[in-house]
């Protein structure tokens, strides 16, 4: 009966209004100026965004926030892609149209804006710092990923609310993950459903497939690595999270493979977030 609720909410997916608060536009001209071998001159970007001035605010009350630290104020968008850099400001983009469907359908009580928004940015940053000592040739966009990894657990708790309280039970009296409770529950996770809507969005394969794989990333049939990364950066941002959750081994299979010490692994990437604020995305009000 769950099973056959979860095919339905995947099928009403495109009917839903998921519409970002600009215009698509805008995303296919940062995938373009972003992509490999692009020789656009960052300042088309920045004259596009400068267009939209409830996008600028937000930019630049993010740019100036501490979690970025610059010696000096950034008062236009164009400088600051020129010290942020086109996909930071990508990142940003996105992770603000997030946030506004996100106060755009109410959620239950229970789901806690802040600490989701602050778990998205904690994976990106740990994914950005694994991704070279894994092999991922492209952390900016393992960045991004991870920022938007978690967005099938939104859209569940809006759209789906109900449901999203059944498997939280489930989580809590199973003493599970939520990723194996909404499997149980109704047979497909919240990868899929978030890879389905950036799909829709016309993002490239190269976010859209570490989303969807996160959590069984060795099924990932392109874009394994990134798969893989975004799936350790995840569990282990879980596990400073919470001590209490049991020791994940595949996580720390997955740094043995490549050399690394798990526990200094994880020590680096506390230290890395204790450095940051991670309140980034409450900024932008």
């Amino acid at each position: 009966m769950n099973h056959e609720r979860g095919q339905r909410f995947l099928l009403d997916l495109p009917s839903l209004r998921l519409d970002l608060p600009f215009s698509p536009i805008l995303l296919e001209k940062l995938f373009t100026l972003t992509g490999e071998g692009s020789m656009a001159p960052p300042g088309d970007i920045a004259d596009t965004l400068a267009k939209d001035q409830g996008l600028t605010a937000k930019i630049l009350t993010m740019a100036n926030s501490a979690f970025y630290g610059l010696q000096s104020e950034v008062r236009t968008v164009h400088r600051a892609v020129t010290v942020l850099g086109l996909n930071e400001i990508r990142t940003l983009v996105l992770a603000l149209g997030v946030k506004h469907l996100a106060a755009s359908h109410k959620l239950p009580p229970a789901f806690d804006v802040p600490a989701y928004f602050e778990h998205q940015l904690a994976v990106g940053l740990t994914a950005k710092e694994l991704s070279p000592l894994l092999g991922v040739a492209d952390a900016d966009n393992l960045f991004t990923a991870g920022v938007l990894h978690d967005l099938g657990k939104l859209l569940t708790a809006q759209h789906r609310p109900d449901d999203w309280l059944a498997i939280e039970s489930l989580c809590a009296a199973e003493n599970i993950l939520y990723h194996p409770a909404e499997e149980r529950y109704w047979g497909l996770d919240h990868g899929l459903i978030g890879a389905m809507v950036l799909k829709s969005w016309n993002l490239p394969a190269e976010l859209t497939e570490p989303v969807n794989w996160h959590h069984v990333p060795t099924h990932s049939p392109t874009h394994r690595r990134e798969a893989i990364t975004l799936c350790t950066a995840d569990a282990m941002v879980r596990r400073l999270e919470n001590p209490a959750i049991p020791c994940d081994a595949p996580w720390r299979r997955v740094l043995q493979k490549f050399d690394l010490d798990p526990e200094a692994t994880l020590a680096a990437i506390q230290a890395l977030l204790s450095a940051r604020p991670l309140n980034l995305f409450a900024l932008a009000a």
